[in-house]
């Protein structure tokens, strides 16, 4: 007695249609990495470029062997360190500290009055409250650069213009962050939590500063980082309220540097001082981000907890 097994037809369409999608796929996927690949070529390349100037001489920065993107046999960085540390009395340090002192002063301030101003938006009912945060989401729409002029003014009546007061207060406000701190806060602190503290007897700083201000790290490093960064990266109201070569901020001070050297024959050029500062500039921007970025991801996890 014997025993037939039926083989099943293969339909080669059917083959064909299963991995039609998967190809197509495929070639999404490739086409989305290249375009991530061309982004962080773009966005790397500039600072790799400030990377390779920094350690050229001036005439390496023109006429280099290595071309703009590559080293020259000369690796210069540590004598234009030394360089920047003795042009015009070192005073590229004094700038340096005081961009510290404008963006930890202004980020610290702007972030702690968003914080207060955002909490207070979305947890509390007052009256004109609706009206109040409209005035703010105007004000987010206005460009900082256009309120320069209106801010010279009003300091020079108060007598703060050229003064460290002159960048440090009008830094403190910050419109954006009040706007996502408000939106941050009634998304992560359900308002049962809120009740539940306050029917276990805790007055409102309590409640604040020991169930709320955790849940909101993400949010507060978030507005730090940007208040820091912006007041850091701040020129046109530095440049307008500042006038004493001692309190400028680096971006200024390279700024005058550059406008010497742009001069030609009669001015000095000390170009691969500029971008060597330039390129220390950035260094405390970021170990900024690169310390502050565990924050980040500890507070994204907070959620997935129950």
């Amino acid at each position: 007695m014997s025993a037939t097994t039926a083989i099943p037809a293969v339909n080669p369409k059917a083959g064909r249609r299963r991995q039609g999608p998967e190809a197509r796929t495929g070639g999404r996927r490739v086409g989305s990495h290249l375009f991530l690949l061309a982004l962080v070529i773009y966005f790397i390349l500039p600072l790799w470029w400030l990377i390779v100037a920094a350690t050229k001489d001036t005439s390496g920065l023109f006429t280099g062997s290595g071309g703009p993107l590559w080293f020259d046999s000369d690796f210069n960085f540590f004598d234009n360190l030394a360089e920047l540390s003795t042009h015009q009395g070192g005073i590229y340090w004094r700038w340096l500290g005081n961009s510290f002192l404008y963006a930890f002063s202004g980020g610290i301030g702007a972030t702690i009055l968003a914080v207060l101003a955002g909490y207070g938006f979305a947890k509390y009912r007052f009256r004109g409250r609706t009206v109040f945060f409209n005035l703010l989401l105007g004000a987010v729409m206005v460009p900082l650069t256009a309120l320069v002029i209106p801010t010279f003014v009003l300091l020079s009546q108060v007598g703060l213009v050229n003064t460290v007061w002159a960048v440090i207060l009008p830094s403190l406000l910050s419109p954006f962050g009040v706007y996502l701190m408000r939106i941050y806060t009634q998304d992560a602190i359900p308002d049962e939590i809120l009740d539940a503290a306050r029917v276990d007897g805790a007055g409102e700083l309590r409640t604040f500063f020991q169930v709320a201000l955790p849940l909101l790290r993400p949010a507060i490093v978030t507005v730090l980082l940007l208040s820091i960064v912006g007041t850091w990266n701040n020129f046109f109201l530095p440049l307008a309220v500042l006038s004493d070569p001692n309190l400028l901020p680096v971006t200024v001070g390279l700024n005058n540097w550059t406008a010497l050297s742009n001069a030609g024959a009669g001015g000095e050029q000390v170009w691969n001082l500029i971008v060597t500062g330039a390129f220390i500039s950035i260094v405390p921007l970021i170990i900024a981000f690169l310390s502050l970025q565990r924050y980040w991801q500890g507070g994204l996890s907070l959620g997935s907890v129950k």
